[in-house]
């Protein structure tokens, strides 16, 4: 079974929402034949990965139903299948994972690192997908809410949350060599949480060589440091792309593919001295 890239260049995952309600892009993607579209420019603007999610997963969000998730994604991954675009199905839930593998995505994004769904893990081993294990202290709807307590502050509670949910993937049958895991930025943190993990990516990964990827594209915490609005946090969001990858992260979600490619290349250079295809 493909396990995660080891090597530069850091992977870009293009996020694709065909939803209606996702705090930056909602509602433009809606139709199969758009977001298939949308999926093939971020693939030529130079994304390796693409992230369908068929339900918001923003702080607030209201839960959708099963049914209703996979009515969204199903038509965009079935007609993604065989066009040569890597697909990621963003989903907590395992009954949306397994359907949507079965259509032809190949990795599983779970923002709940199998804590909502525990079954999730046994269907990504079951179909030998790659998986995503993120970390989030409460479901969307009330993961803002109040101010969390993390014990022995956020780093070390984060990092120990990700191993324990690395340890039930592999108890579950998912293969070392298929897992990746992601501090969950915004997700239960305050601004200075969120810059903390970002400061001390390094220290979350489960075990050395472990894929780290990171998503800060367009969240609310850029948008209190810089003032800017959700459609102006362009160059916010690649600031926080290039200090992800000099910390560490081997992959990055943002929306703004074709700008995140500029980041990314000139991160890579300076961090792992990859310069690219060509000079």
């Amino acid at each position: 079974m493909p396990g995660w890239s080891q090597s530069p260049p850091t992977q870009i995952m293009g996020v694709l929402n065909v939803t209606p309600d996702s705090f930056s892009d909602g509602g433009l993607a809606v139709e199969p034949r758009v977001a298939v579209d949308r999926a093939q420019s971020m693939m030529v603007e130079g994304a390796h990965i693409v992230d369908v999610g068929g339900e918001s997963t923003r702080p607030g969000a209201e839960p959708v139903s099963e049914a209703d998730e996979i009515a969204r994604v199903l038509p965009t991954i079935e007609a993604l299948d065989g066009l040569g675009v890597r697909v990621s199905i963003d989903t907590y839930k395992a009954e949306v994972a397994a359907r949507a593998l079965t259509a032809g995505a190949s990795i599983v994004n779970d923002i709940s690192g199998g804590t909502f769904e525990p079954e999730i893990l046994e269907v990504a081993a079951e179909k030998k997908a790659l998986l995503v294990l993120s970390h989030a202290r409460a479901r969307p709807r009330t993961m803002q809410e109040g101010t969390w307590t993390y014990e022995g502050g956020v780093v070390a509670a984060v990092g120990a949350a990700l191993h324990v949910s690395v340890q039930r993937a592999l108890e579950a049958g998912v293969e070392r060599s298929a897992i990746a895991v992601d501090p969950g930025i915004g997700f239960g943190k305050t601004d200075a949480e969120n810059l903390d993990l970002l400061r001390n990516l390094d220290r979350l990964r489960p075990w050395p060589g472990c894929p780290i990827l990171v998503g800060t594209s367009r969240k609310g915490f850029i948008g209190r440091i810089t003032g800017r609005p959700v459609d102006q946090r362009e160059m916010g969001t690649a600031a926080t792309v290039a200090l992800a990858i000099a910390g560490g992260a081997d992959l990055v979600r943002v929306h703004d593919v074709q700008a995140a490619k500029d980041v990314v290349r000139m991160s890579d250079a300076w961090v792992h001295g990859h310069l690219g295809d060509s000079r």
